[in-house]
């Protein structure tokens, strides 16, 4: 393994507004956790890809039950449910903007699932509690050229994309609980996508909008390499 000897201007520094327990994420230790999951040793071969891929996001160990957080912006969104609407839009018959109260009358369904992250940890039987991905298409009403669903985040860099056929896989929900608790700032409040059968990257935190598209647009992680389609224990998360 190469030693950690990238340049001065490529290190990432602690922001100035982030929690104490923030902090870097660098590139010997970010290999070190690939390489303990699944697909970790085409990972490792292709390390300068994956280093400029993490070159811009901070993990936080916060020990919480075996999860390791990760962000693209710093700080994390904050969520206020005053401001607060969930966007439904694109190519549908009923676009809808619903303020907080609603989505919270809306939600009431509950998935249990485990979380899978490329990297290479995974947190079991996860109770999520939200809105499933069916009810959503019901109420919205996709028009037939509606191929994709985008999910777009309050960290305004981030955004991912998947088919209508993997939206609607009956494990997913939009969630805006965990384990019978809402969602913490860390976790993705307000709401998160839930997508049980791919590895974290694609489940979008801190979401703010559902777009329908009738376009391929490939997401954050895809844009720096990584797989579109990236199911657990059929992807690397390098394409």
């Amino acid at each position: 393994m190469e030693p950690d000897e990238e340049p001065a201007r490529r290190r990432l520094t602690r922001p100035a507004e982030v929690a104490a327990w923030e902090r870097p994420i660098g590139r010997r230790a970010f290999l070190a956790t690939v390489a303990a999951g699944v697909g970790g040793l085409a990972l490792l071969s292709r390390s300068s890809g994956i280093t400029r891929a993490v070159s811009k996001v901070t993990e936080a160990a916060s020990g919480d039950g075996g999860w390791r957080i990760y962000a693209v912006e710093s700080p994390m969104p904050e969520f206020d449910p005053a401001s607060f609407s969930l966007k439904i839009s694109g190519a549908v018959e009923e676009p809808i903007e619903l303020t907080w109260p609603e989505v919270e009358e809306w939600a009431g369904a509950r998935r249990t699932a485990d979380f899978h992250c490329v990297t290479g940890w995974s947190v079991m039987d996860v109770k999520w509690d939200g809105i499933l991905p069916a009810d959503i298409v019901a109420r919205v009403r996709p028009k037939p050229e509606a191929k994709y669903v985008s999910m777009l985040s309050l960290e305004t860099s981030y955004m991912d994309q998947v088919t209508m056929e993997q939206f609607l896989h009956d494990s997913n929900v939009l969630a805006h609980s965990m384990d019978g608790a809402p969602l913490t700032r860390e976790h993705g409040s307000p709401l998160r996508m839930v997508l049980p059968e791919m590895y974290g990257y694609k489940g979008v935190k801190w979401l703010r909008e559902l777009r329908f598209d009738t376009e391929l647009i490939p997401g954050y992680w895809e844009r720096r390499g990584y797989d579109i389609d990236a199911y657990v224990g059929n992807s690397n998360g390098i394409s």
